[in-house]
């Protein structure tokens, strides 16, 4: 696996159009769910990714600075390829996610808005249901924060 950590600014156009496309495949054709994924967060994110031997990209999200969707740092746009989601992928990627933020942003308190099917992932990851659950984009969600 290789993994890739990119300002927009230092996106190629290939690697936007392959992150691009995985997040449409993901969250709005195989969750059915349309909505404006292109939300302007991107231009100030960092997108890690993992691309296989082919160059497939099998896991992915952005990190954003305190300041953008909250008071601090948060992690979204959180995926995994559909024929990769029992390889591990998504953990390894958080963890990575989670030390990015602790050395490069000095802070180890996150907040995410976390689809709630996946509340039990992300509390083996350290993080804690903060509130009720909502609808987003109609899917249940809820905040959780990381305090370290």
């Amino acid at each position: 696996m290789n993994r890739f950590i990119k300002s927009f600014e230092s996106l190629t156009t290939m690697e936007l159009y392959k992150l691009l496309r995985i997040r449409n495949e993901v969250f709005i054709v195989e969750q059915n769910c349309p909505y404006q994924d292109l939300d302007e967060k991107d231009f100030k994110a960092m997108h890690l990714w993992y691309e296989d031997a082919n160059g497939n990209v099998v896991a992915y999200c952005r990190l954003l600075p305190k300041g953008i969707s909250y008071n601090e740092p948060s992690i979204g746009r959180v995926l995994t390829a559909i024929n990769n989601r029992k390889d591990g992928y998504g953990r390894t990627m958080m963890q990575y996610a989670i030390s990015y933020i602790s050395h490069e942003w000095r802070t180890s308190s996150i907040r995410i808005s976390a689809q709630s099917y996946l509340k039990v992932f992300y509390e083996s990851l350290g993080f804690v249901q903060m509130g009720e659950e909502y609808m987003e984009d109609d899917i249940p969600h809820i905040e959780m924060l990381l305090v370290g």
